[in-house]
């Protein structure tokens, strides 16, 4: 079956898209591997009218009310790979499954990659967390660690300074040079130079950092800005042009929502630099608009 638009990623960016053309009573296909890029937070905040949900629950509401439209269709499974083909585009799910559509939007995300420092990975989106307007206001009044992975920890410890004390960790690989140091203290951001070593449960829920001289500190959440990688290989195999954000590669899009391949749009944080639900849920509605009126007026002169 040929459809209108094919959607790969079904998050937050893909559901909102997906649901613009559903009311536009467009056939839609939503190919979805299952694996948000929030599905390690167990609430969800800043998002109006869901503020505390858990993401999986605002998720699955809105897939029902998605299959309650008769022109959309929803599939799990992983997009292996996607190529244009007569008449728009051929994505391939799993080992052999094709399908076709005359539009394609790229929700696909990004996947986080942390710094390897025990202790990381396994608090990721419950004590060790990325951003301070999604999950802040939890942790907010105690005494908070920034760890320094890079320029833009910088930025990210300034701005949770507003939310309590604040401590910049040193990595190994990133030491903050005098002008930084100066910014840091005009906030009031206190600078740890002995590199963090690890980072364990800590009393009250909190964490206890573990510095190379054997010493802890203990804060209540630990903010990391992990480098980022595309989530699935479709843009790389359709040859969409990329733009280098700050924490890893971003697809390239116009005020539309269009990538560089004809009939393609992307949306969510694999083409958003700020990252978030909202974020997320608005670029995904704009691209689903965009597509929509693509199939009505036809793809721009080149593009």
């Amino acid at each position: 079956m040929h459809h209108d638009a094919i959607v790969i990623g079904g998050s937050f960016a893909g559901l909102s898209a997906a649901t613009q053309l559903a009311r536009a009573r467009r056939s839609v296909l939503v190919i979805d591997a299952g694996e948000p890029r929030n599905r390690f937070a167990e609430h969800a905040h800043g998002f109006l009218a869901q503020d505390g949900e858990p993401p999986s629950a605002i998720l699955n509401k809105a897939r029902r009310q998605l299959a309650a439209y008769p022109t959309a269709r929803m599939i799990d499974g992983r997009a292996t790979l996607a190529a244009k083909a007569d008449g728009g585009f051929e994505v391939t799910v799993g080992d052999q499954t094709g399908f076709t559509g005359s539009r394609l939007i790229l929700a696909t995300g990004i996947a986080d990659q942390l710094p390897d420092i025990p202790g990381l990975t396994e608090r990721w989106g419950k004590t060790v967390i990325h951003c301070p307007y999604c999950h802040g206001y939890e942790f907010g009044g105690g005494a908070l660690g920034v760890l320094a992975t890079g320029a833009p920890s910088i930025h990210q410890a300034l701005v949770v300074a507003d939310w309590g004390a604040t401590t910049l960790f040193c990595a190994r690989a990133f030491r903050p040079d005098a002008a930084q140091t100066e910014q840091l203290r005009q906030r009031g951001v206190a600078v740890e130079t002995i590199p963090l070593a690890g980072v364990e449960d800590g009393p009250d829920g909190g964490i206890s950092a573990r510095l190379d001289d054997g010493t802890h500190r203990s804060i209540r959440g630990l903010f990391v800005a992990p480098r980022s990688r595309m989530a699935g290989p479709a843009a790389e195999q359709l040859g969409c042009e990329m733009t280098e954000g700050m924490l890893g590669p971003l697809i390239k899009v116009d005020e539309m929502r269009r990538t560089s391949v004809a009939g393609c749009f992307a949306a969510g944080d694999a083409a958003q630099p700020a990252q978030s639900i909202p974020f997320a849920v608005s670029t995904g509605a704009f691209a689903g608009l965009a597509a929509h009126q693509s199939l009505m007026f036809g793809l721009p002169a080149g593009g």
